[in-house]
């Protein structure tokens, strides 16, 4: 039975809520797969005789590939059902977590994140207009919030699970456990999910029409500029929480833990704010972020305060996220969404591994106690881009 685009009023089915669980969960498995080796840094590090710069390429290198690979993968898989493409995306995704437990060099782990990467291009292109198209109209913000829920827990069990997995066994096995986990994902996916048929192969040659929206470009441009400031600090989070705010192994767990404790507040505010004033809502979340940003350094002052401030920045951050999406779905037509995704897709990624590398010059350069100061600098760019472009442009497409 084919399920889609529900156009009824009606309260959700059964098979609608497993299907949106079971994407729930691919969310949070792609995404606790990501991060992971934030918390294993060091552990790598010191298997592989590397330094914490040098071993945080491999969070850069993997942005980067998802930035490259998003638009020509999706492009290339946009006539392919989705159901089937979804299924494909988990299988590979548990093959090449699987070889990371396996590899014996620096060089094969990259490799093995790299294929990770591709499966990833794609899922994160894919997911949140899947999860739109399996409900009613009436609920697709409660959908999009539930995905947003699905990349939280990543944050509270397989971020922190995945470090508590690595200090106890040793960091392969956090591999071994992310791929045996997509398995099950795999299987509770492939009998639940709705066959949901493509919308029709996308052209290369259309790709100027969709850019040639200026409200989804200025989504682009400030999308990248904040994801930048977020990563040059969050991926170098672990050390400065052990070196700056002198903050043990156990206190260190628990605030990667709060992050993901953000994410599902997030999606709350989300749900409840969102909808009264959108582009009020999301110049506050910018705001708020890059406040949290500068505030980390002079935080340390007490591991409450930096606690406090980590959560903040969290739910900021992830407001943003998801009602950036939000709006780029409402701009785009249906048969483009997917390639719009992926392409934000891309821009977040490249944000993510440009953050991530400017994270580790600051580290190197100068001090890690820095990332804060030079994330706020990005972030507070990024606030002044969406008031004096991205807000304009999306009030006049609204108007329109």
């Amino acid at each position: 039975m084919t399920t889609g685009q529900q156009g009824t009023g009606g309260k959700m089915t059964a098979r609608q809520w497993a299907a949106l669980v079971s994407l729930t969960m691919g969310a949070f498995i792609f995404n606790t797969s990501e991060f992971v080796p934030i918390g294993l840094l060091t552990d790598i590090a010191t298997d592989f005789g590397k330094t914490e710069s040098e071993t945080g390429m491999l969070i850069s290198v993997y942005a980067w590939m998802v930035c490259l690979m998003s638009l020509p993968l999706m492009i290339l898989a946009s006539r392919m059902e989705m159901r089937r493409l979804m299924l494909l995306l988990t299988g590979f995704f548990a093959i090449f977590q699987c070889l990371s437990w396996l590899s014996t060099s620096y060089g094969l782990l990259m490799a093995c994140r790299i294929g990770v990467a591709c499966c990833h291009a794609i899922f994160w292109s894919i997911v949140s207009p899947m999860a739109v198209r399996i409900v009613a109209e009436k609920y697709k913000a409660l959908a999009l919030s539930t995905i947003v829920t699905g990349s939280a827990v990543a944050m509270i069990l397989g971020l922190p699970l995945g470090r508590a997995i690595g200090l106890w066994v040793g960091w392969r096995m956090t591999f071994l456990c992310v791929g045996g986990f997509a398995a099950f994902v795999l299987i509770f996916m492939a009998l639940t999910l709705p066959s949901l048929p493509s919308r029709g192969k996308f052209s290369v040659r259309r790709l100027p029409v969709l850019l040639s929206n200026k409200a989804l470009l200025g989504i682009y441009a400030y999308t990248l500029v904040w994801v930048i400031g977020y990563y040059t600090a969050y991926s170098y989070i672990e050390p400065f929480l052990a070196k700056v705010a002198m903050m043990g192994e156990e206190a260190i767990t628990l605030t990667l833990m709060l992050f993901g404790v953000a994410g599902i507040i997030a999606g709350q505010v989300f749900a409840r704010f969102y909808v009264r004033g959108p582009l009020r809502f999301i110049g506050w979340m910018t705001a708020g972020m890059s406040v949290c940003l500068i505030l980390l350094w002079p935080s340390c002052v007490a591991a409450w305060l930096v606690v406090g401030v980590s959560l903040l920045w969290g739910v900021c951050n992830t407001c943003c996220n998801v009602a950036s999406q939000s709006e780029l779905i409402a701009l785009t037509p249906p048969d483009g969404t997917a390639v719009a995704m992926s392409i934000y897709s891309g821009i977040f990624n490249l944000g993510i591994g440009t953050g991530a590398a400017v994270g580790g010059v600051v580290c190197a350069a100068a001090s890690v106690s820095w990332i804060g100061i030079v994330g706020g600098v990005f972030s507070f760019g990024a606030l002044a881009l969406w008031f004096a472009w991205l807000m304009p442009q999306l009030r006049a497409a609204k108007a329109e």
